[in-house]
Order: structure tokens, then C-alpha cells, then sequence
């Protein structure tokens, strides 16, 4: 089987990147895939649901061994993302190869582009709020989580489908969704719980495109190759704290390239990265309280996500 270098040094970019900021894989790889490879948008789809599988328990034994995954949440998002997360790649496989679906395939991952950077901005939002409403609150204080299963299966459900159809969603729909139905839950917790259902969910949407879809194995080998090693070495290196200066990068770079992906000007594309780059820059946390302790997140913990 032959392997591209070039896509191998791309897929240790987006591992990297993904180690470093806690951005998911999806977002990054398929309008890279796109848009410089000129991968076909269905198959560069299924070829990074399929990169994603393998690289997605790294972060999972993270925060396994953390203790930082809370199992019922885990179970009620399966419950609908699984279903959710295969239905979305039968369709999109369905309707993938007949003529013209293909550049449609573009704005909808452009749309899906878009959501994801809004609902990274909506994260940061609720994450701030939450930050300065904790501010001096001793944990004993947090409540007790009052866990809603037909809301938390709903969020599987959306968050779900959007992968399968996109491969996008897995690390910032439902991760910010979550965030807006537990705003109690510790940051820890909501990166854990959300990658570890995101293992299942990954696996059914691999599945129906691997049925349905058009994953390339030589593509998705040689992505790998550099992937593997390049999340490690991102979540060995978030320790040292530089997400904080790279998410707001990686944020301009995901809105132009769904702006991109939508064929809008070029004025607008800049204008709109660079939005997104001032976004993240005023609304990013300022670590002003004491070192975390075993039991608070810790920048390893929001790595490989």
C-alpha cells in the first residue's frame, strides 16, 4: 500500500493541533482534505470518521485514567447518538455518489463548519460564565447533577446525526450543548464524558460509511501515520499551556475554511477569520486562581479531544 508523505505530514498537523487545543479531529481534517487534497467531500467524510475511530481512545484512556467520565451521561448520548450517528452516514452514503451531490456535500460542511466554530464561541461563553460564578465557591458548594435523560439523549441525537453526515460535531456541538444543559458539570467531566461517548458514536458512523459511504484505506493509512504520533505528542506538550495562544488560530482557520467551502469573496473570508481570531482572543479564560488540584481539570485533560 503506498503512503503519501504529504498526507501523512498533514495528518500529523491536524493530530497535533487536535492534542494541543481540544478541537475535534473532523473539524480540522475533512476542509483540509477538501479543499488542498481535493479529496472528494464524501470520501475525505469517511476517511476521517475512520482516522478519528482509531484516534479517538487516546483521549478516552486520558481521562479514563483520570476518572473524569461520568457513565450515566455517557450512556443516555449513546443511546441516541449511535442510532443517530449511523443513520446520518446511510444517508449521506445514499446520496453521495449520484451527480451534483457532491459540491452540495461542500456547503454542508461549510454549514457544519460554521455551527461548530459558533457553538466553540458559545462554549467559551458559558465556560467564562461559569468560571466567574465559581470564583471562590468551595466544591462542596457545587450541586448535585440533575440529570435529564430525554434531553441528554436529544443532545446525542443532534450531535450524532452531524457527524455522521459531516464528521463534524464530535468536539464542540455536543460538548457546548452539554455545557448549556449541565452548566454545573466541572469542564474535566464535560470533555471526558463527551470523548468517551464520542468512541461509539465514531464507530457507528465508520461503520455506515464503510457500508455506504467511500473510505480510501490508502488515504486513510497514510493519514494515520502522522496522526498517531502527532496527538500524542500534542497532549504531552498541552501541559505546558500554548492551546491559549493556538484554539484562537485554529478557530480563524476552521471559519475561513468554511467560508471557503461556501464560495463566498475573499474580503469576506479574511473579515470573517478574523473575527473569529478576535472572538476567541477577548473571550478566552485568565487562570488567575491557584494550580489545579488532582481533582480540577487540567490542560491535559482537554487534550486529544
Amino acid at each position: 500500500m503506498h503512503l503519501d508523505l504529504s498526507l501523512s505530514i498533514a495528518g500529523l498537523l491536524v493530530g497535533l493541533l487536535v492534542g494541543l487545543t481540544g478541537m475535534g479531529g473532523g473539524a480540522l481534517l475533512t476542509p483540509l482534505l477538501v479543499l488542498f487534497f481535493r479529496v472528494a467531500p464524501l470520501a475525505a467524510i469517511s476517511s476521517d470518521l475512520l482516522t478519528s475511530l482509531v484516534m479517538k481512545p487516546v483521549g478516552g484512556a486520558v481521562h479514563l485514567r483520570h476518572r473524569t467520565v461520568h457513565w450515566r451521561l455517557v450512556g443516555l448520548l449513546s443511546a441516541g447518538s449511535v442510532p443517530a450517528g449511523f443513520a446520518g452516514a446511510v444517508l449521506i452514503g445514499s446520496i453521495g455518489h449520484r451527480a451534483g451531490v457532491q459540491d452540495n456535500l461542500k456547503v454542508i460542511i461549510g454549514v457544519a463548519l460554521c455551527a461548530s466554530v459558533a457553538m466553540v464561541v458559545v462554549r467559551q461563553l458559558l465556560d467564562l460564565r461559569n468560571r466567574r460564578r465559581d470564583a471562590g465557591r468551595p466544591e462542596a458548594a457545587t450541586p448535585p447533577l440533575d440529570i435529564r435523560p430525554l434531553r441528554t439523549v436529544l443532545i446525542g441525537v443532534v450531535g450524532g446525526f452531524a457527524v455522521g453526515m459531516t464528521s463534524v460535531g464530535a468536539g464542540s456541538v455536543i460538548i457546548a450543548l452539554l455545557l448549556v444543559a449541565y452548566p454545573t458539570l466541572r469542564p474535566a467531566q464535560l470533555v471526558g464524558t463527551d470523548i468517551v461517548q464520542a468512541i461509539p458514536l465514531v464507530a457507528a458512523a465508520t461503520l455506515g460509511h464503510l457500508i455506504f459511504g467511500d473510505v480510501q484505506f490508502a488515504l486513510t493509512t497514510s493519514l494515520l501515520v502522522g496522526a498517531l504520533p502527532g496527538v500524542y505528542l500534542g497532549a504531552r506538550l498541552s501541559a505546558q499551556g500554548p492551546a491559549a495562544v493556538i484554539r484562537p488560530v485554529m478557530t480563524a482557520v476552521l471559519l475561513a475554511s468554511a467560508l471557503a467551502l461556501l464560495k463566498v469573496s475573499t474580503p469576506v473570508i479574511v473579515a470573517g477569520a478574523a473575527v473569529g481570531f478576535a472572538a476567541m482572543v477577548l473571550l478566552r479564560p485568565r487562570h488567575t486562581g491557584p494550580a489545579p488540584t488532582r481533582d480540577q481539570p487540567t490542560p491535559e485533560l482537554d487534550a486529544v479531544h
